[in-house]
């Protein structure tokens, strides 16, 4: 393939997976199609009318579903998406799946089953959770309130994510492989936050507190309730224990381990993330 002559359509573009493929994509010096609402042409999931423009000319899609695979109607967008995709001519589909999540295996198969190449990543909490979500303010505050106990999470880092969706989408070796994503050691919750209180040099406490608790507290902040209801999915019915083994999809697919909390810490202590505490 070369990649200097074909176009990669990059889904999610503007968020923590999508953003990074695009930037490692620009560096390698191929031409990226971005598929967001405020790209030209626009992208909207929601607005079938869209797909055409974006997917005309594309040979490769990241395909990262938004917001999340578990909500309702998505795995009914994916087929749409996919069959569209493979009627215009596209060669392979990267997804980035969800551990963990029957919704998000349905939608695996959509893509397995496609009749083009095909790669799977599948990943479950992000490490830019805790700086490039709803969990930095109040990590900058000094408390992280979730409805989640002692349960230990492998986050993973989305460098790793978005470092395996461009070797798949540009390099051979890769096809008809699914990826079980995770980094090298699970944390509680509470143990990251201490993590970052002791980089960042803070008082930083979590706290867990019950899932109503929690759903009057977006309810404040006037979230959507399909997304409270997501959040609520993902912390009481995913975070149950079920991702918390190490699964070595990182070294798999790059070779090398997979990034460790820690130097996620660390860098985004360097980038000054945390660093305008309230």
């Amino acid at each position: 393939m070369n990649s200097l002559q074909e176009t990669i359509l990059v889904l999610g573009a503007t968020g923590k997976t999508g953003r990074r493929v695009k930037e490692r994509l620009d560096a390698a010096g191929v031409c990226v199609r971005l598929g967001s609402r405020e790209a030209n042409p626009p992208f909207d999931w929601e607005d079938r009318s869209t797909w055409v423009a974006v997917l005309e000319g594309v040979h490769a899609v990241y395909l990262c579903y938004q917001p999340d695979l578990a909500v309702p109607g998505a795995l009914e967008t994916v087929q749409a998406f996919t069959d569209l995709a493979v009627k215009l001519g596209i060669r392979k589909l990267v997804l980035l799946s969800g551990r963990g999540e029957i919704e998000a295996q349905q939608a695996e198969r959509v893509v397995q089953n496609s009749g083009v190449d095909w790669t799977i990543l599948r990943a479950s909490w992000f490490c830019q959770n805790f700086s490039e979500a709803h969990f930095l303010e109040p990590i900058l505050q000094g408390e992280l309130a979730l409805p989640v106990g002692n349960i230990a999470e492998p986050f993973v880092d989305a460098e790793d994510i978005a470092e395996i969706a461009v070797a798949a989408l540009t390099q051979p070796g890769h096809n008809h492989r699914l990826y079980e994503l995770t980094g090298p050691r699970a944390l509680t919750f509470a143990e990251a936050v201490q993590e970052i209180a002791r980089a960042t040099h803070r008082d930083i406490d979590f706290v867990a507190i019950p899932s109503e608790a929690y759903r009057e507290a977006l309810e404040q902040e006037q979230i959507p309730s399909q997304l409270i209801d997501l959040v609520l999915y993902l912390f009481t019915t995913v975070l149950d224990g079920r991702n918390t083994l190490v699964a070595d999809g990182v070294q798999q697919a790059l070779g090398r381990p997979a990034r460790d909390f820690s130097d996620y810490v660390r860098r985004t202590v360097g980038s000054g993330e945390w660093a305008n505490a309230r």
